[in-house]
């Protein structure tokens, strides 16, 4: 027999054992890898599980991956404070469930990131505060109880600033340090809900959960390139996550497209028997993507606050630029002006509610608490000035100490005529005041820069390419905490130093759905949104 026959024979051999089983093996693996789940949307990523081109417990293990890769080396971003050790648990179970019976929703098997002053079991709320860690609670927040019947999964948590309240050090904590922005890494993502932000920007997950009482969703949805919503007061509830002020407080969503962020809001919006705030949400709830429309600016009367610029040239162009691009889509833009007040609501309205009503509702949220747990104001700040947290290398912010001792100190004030006086007439005044502006000018939404300056220096390092001339960049975010109404951030440029910077639409109560229309339609004609350069699709 020649060495050619017999080659031949060899090679007919492995074909007929090859085409028993070993090339469907390989055609399901490459049709397993084929699904790529970085920056897909939800839709994206529930047709591959409902496909079988990826299952839940994959898609899981590639965010660990990333989290792995990213955000404690290499760039460090540093946006997770705790992983679900559960995670995968829940992923193999839900595509169990999958299989047998369908998916529960569109979030089916989806991973998503909390911010840690919500309650999830099984995890410590810690609300950034290394005097909670500890702190395990029995029950899930509210609004993440819906997301996991949705079929969603937690897949950590994030870091933000200490119990919400940045103090100069946008992002950072004593149970987490601090969070970096993905897009440039001498810059923060904002505060509070910095880590949830880079997480999703970062691709750690496909949405987050972020808390926000004076702009704490919009500010590092803005500076990180996603949207924001901070949704109408009591159409989302509160229970279950620490408070800040449960006069300015909303739980909203945070995602990489208007769409994604409308589905979380629709899956967690609702009525909650204890948070008194959402009781007529039911009245409101709708899918607010089931007839999101591109067109809805060439229809559209738009108000242009003009009050909240000057303070950076770039953020103005862009600004101004995404309001010339509405006009050639045929949005009638009408220049609009806040009284003296309302320009800036820190001072009279958001600083004194803030401290008048931190220390009563904080501790009622510790009394739930397991035993073993702080249960007052005074004891989390005699764990913050304990040497062991002071000499640790994340100390509690001395100006956030501060902070917590002067809201000791004001608690009284919630008795006040003060404090009386800007709930029953300040913040009816200036509700009023927006919903006049709006209706003389028979306006849709109120559009605006959401930070007046692109995102700003870490606190622990220089950055001589940041230029800010706004004495509080946060200042237009302030109206819709004031008044109630919504507010979403959209992606529509970015500055030299490469961080993106996104405008907003306000509008008055229960218009969610008005504003993500036309969220969507400016995304949808400008496709500003891009991916940040230190946490590429690639693991190196």
């Amino acid at each position: 027999m020649s060495k050619r026959i017999l080659n031949f024979k060899v090679l007919l051999a492995i074909l007929l054992i090859a085409s028993i089983f070993p090339w469907n093996h390989a055609s399901a693996e490459i049709k397993k890898q084929a699904f790529d789940p970085f920056e897909k949307s939800i839709d994206e990523v529930a047709t591959a599980l409902k496909t079988k081109q990826i299952t839940s417990e994959e898609l899981v293990e590639y965010y660990l991956n990333r989290i792995e890769a990213f955000d404690k080396q290499g760039p460090a971003i540093n946006s997770i404070i705790t992983i679900n050790n559960k995670a995968l648990e829940t992923a193999k179970a839900l595509d169990t469930e999958l299989k047998k019976k369908g998916p529960r929703s569109k979030l089916h098997g989806i991973p998503f990131v909390v911010k840690d002053n919500y309650d999830v079991v099984g995890m410590p709320t810690t609300g950034g505060s290394v005097a909670l860690k500890n702190a395990y609670p029995t029950k899930n927040a509210f609004t993440v109880q819906k997301l996991v019947d949705a079929g969603a999964i937690v897949i950590a948590k994030t870091n933000m600033s200490e119990l919400a309240a940045s103090y100069g050090r946008l992002g950072y904590s004593s149970m987490g340090g601090l969070t970096i922005n993905p897009y440039n890494l001498n810059r923060d993502a904002s505060g509070s809900s910095s880590g949830s932000a880079a997480a999703v920007a970062a691709n750690f997950a496909v949405f987050g959960l972020g808390t926000d009482t004076s702009g704490s969703v919009r500010g590092p949805a803005n500076v990180t390139g996603l949207v924001g919503i901070r949704p109408t007061m009591g159409l989302t509830s509160r229970s279950g996550v620490i408070p800040s002020s449960l006069s300015l407080d909303v739980t909203g969503p945070m995602a990489r497209s208007v769409k994604d962020a409308g589905l979380v809001l629709t899956a967690m919006a609702g009525t909650d028997k204890e948070d008194k705030a959402t009781k007529f949400a039911k009245q409101h709830v709708q899918d607010y993507t089931k007839s999101l429309d591109s067109s809805s600016l060439k229809h559209a009367r738009i108000g242009v606050a003009t009050d909240f610029f000057g303070d950076n040239v770039e953020v103005d162009t862009i600004t101004n630029q995404a309001i010339a691009k509405m006009k050639s889509m045929g949005t009638v833009v009408v220049p609009v002006s806040f009284s003296n007040q309302t320009k800036y609501l820190w001072t009279p309205v958001l600083g004194p509610v803030g401290d008048a009503e931190f220390k009563s509702q904080f501790e009622k949220f510790l009394s739930f608490l397991p035993a073993g747990a702080p249960k007052t104001l005074q004891d989390v700040i005699d764990i913050s000035e304990s040497p062991e947290v002071l000499n640790s290398e994340t100390p509690v912010n001395p100006a956030r100490l501060e902070g917590l001792k002067t809201a000791l100190a004001q608690a009284d004030t919630l008795y006040s005529k003060e404090y009386k006086n800007i709930m029953n007439k300040e913040i009816p005044k200036t509700r009023e005041e927006i919903t006049k502006i709006m209706k003389d000018n028979k306006l849709d939404a109120i559009v605006f820069p959401t930070m007046s300056c692109p995102a700003s220096n870490r606190f622990d390092k220089e950055d001589p390419t940041y230029i800010c001339e706004a004495y509080d960049t946060y200042a237009a975010s302030y109206v819709a905490s004031a008044t109630g109404f919504p507010e979403i951030t959209v992606p529509a440029g970015a500055v030299e130093a490469g961080v993106p910077v996104g405008i907003s639409f306000l509008g008055t109560a229960y218009s969610e759905q008005k504003l993500l229309d036309l969220a969507y339609s400016f995304e949808q004609a400008t496709h500003a949104r891009f991916v940040p350069v230190h946490t590429p699709e690639t693991i190196q």
